[in-house]
């Protein structure tokens, strides 16, 4: 896992949590219209159906319940970029989870109902500052909040990809949010200042070793959209396929970033 040297970008607390509520409402406002044969439909995401990517949306926000119920660690020893560079360790036992929590809900809408209303209860009574032990370490509650915006938009771009015509919403703060931290992520694994990536609207990093840049036009510069990118970070596209679909611009000879995705697996 790469150290997480570069210093995390600050985020709005206030902001991070209306976007966690904002898109988990999305989400659950989808879910109430999906039929029985909707929810069996395959997913990108190996065996899993759409019920147990919808399972999972749930899982990955009571991830913060589950924190928040064990006692809070001494001291913070991890920081927000090592987040994104932990989350495949435990892959076996998240499909095991996951199965059994769609098992255990057929109302996935009353479940994402409970998991709505639990969240809220939490997060009105523990403050951002309180620590959480969390699969990367000991993380503030509101750091931990940022990991949840990646897990509910990536999640729901899954679930629009598996069910046609769905368009489930993106709230801009979540979707800013995931961005960002993928974006920064790219820049601790490949540190350095001679290729430019660019996320536009929400994101801007240097990476990559060689010549740093200082002024003027960048000799390397990469380019992409925010769903794009976040599809490049986790896997779901390659760059190869997002070079042939013309989903990605890249000039300069330090402009591959193949051999660097994805970030999250």
């Amino acid at each position: 896992m790469p150290t997480a040297r570069k210093r995390a970008r600050t985020y709005d607390p206030v902001k991070i949590r209306k976007a966690v509520e904002a898109q988990l409402g999305h989400v659950r406002a989808a879910v109430r219209t999906l039929t029985p044969e909707q929810l069996a439909l395959p997913t990108r995401l190996g065996e899993w159906t759409v019920r147990e990517l919808v399972a999972h949306i749930g899982m990955a926000v009571t991830a913060v319940h589950r924190s928040l119920e064990r006692p809070a660690p001494p001291r913070q020893d991890a920081t927000l970029l090592d987040w994104p560079f932990a989350t495949s360790a435990d892959s076996a036992a998240i499909d095991d989870f996951t199965r059994g929590v769609a098992e255990r809900n057929p109302d996935l809408d009353a479940h994402l109902g409970d998991v709505e209303r639990t969240l809220t209860e939490l997060l009105d009574t523990h403050p951002g500052t309180r620590l959480l032990e969390t699969n990367v370490g000991a993380l503030p509650l509101a750091d931990y909040l940022v990991t949840r915006t990646v897990e509910l938009v990536v999640h729901t771009d899954d679930l629009n990809a598996a069910v046609p015509g769905l368009d489930i919403p993106y709230d801009r703060q979540a979707l800013a949010a995931c961005t960002r931290l993928l974006a920064d992520a790219l820049a601790v694994k490949a540190p350095g200042g001679s290729t430019e990536v660019r996320v536009p609207p929400y994101a801007v990093v240097q990476c990559v070793e060689g010549p740093r840049h200082t002024r003027g036009t960048p000799p390397n510069v990469v380019e992409t959209d925010p769903l794009t990118w976040l599809r490049l970070a986790t896997g779901r596209l390659t760059w190869q396929e997002a070079i042939e679909a013309a989903k990605v611009s890249a000039s300069g000879e330090r402009a591959d970033l193949g051999g660097l995705l994805p970030l999250m697996a």
